[in-house]
């Protein structure tokens, strides 16, 4: 395969399948070898490629933060001292409230996750009347 610009799906499906191929090849090639080099470029396409086909969008922030706190085993109560009281973090929780920048700050510092993520708009519940 020639190294070029992807344009169209079937030079992407082409550099996909030549990937998989340089892939599957020996692991005694060496860095900086020809086809260790073709393999670096084809992934560099294949990822320009993808940004401008299929972007992912940003995550929802509170689904973000329930990840977060599945995959770390954090309670509701272990973010009390980044968000504040019980009922403002069910409220956070529940997107009653949103989160404001100060809290934004201490989640992004206190549990080492992008600010970047938190940031995004996310709808908010009605409160029950």
């Amino acid at each position: 395969m020639e190294l070029k610009p992807l344009q169209t799906e079937p030079d992407y499906q082409a550099a996909l399948s030549e990937i998989e191929q340089l892939w599957q090849a020996k692991e005694a090639d060496s860095a900086g070898s020809a086809e260790a080099n073709k393999l670096e470029l084809l992934s560099l396409l294949v990822e320009i490629y993808e940004k401008a086909h299929y972007p992912i969008a940003a995550p929802d922030p509170i689904g973000f933060l329930q990840y977060i706190m599945q995959a770390r085993g954090l309670t509701r109560k272990d973010l009390e001292q980044y968000i504040g009281p019980r009922g403002r973090v069910s409220d956070i929780i529940n997107r009653v409230r949103p989160l404001t920048l100060e809290m934004i700050r201490r989640l992004a510092a206190g549990l080492d996750i992008p600010a970047s993520v938190l940031i995004q708009y996310y709808p908010l519940q009605e409160r029950a009347a």
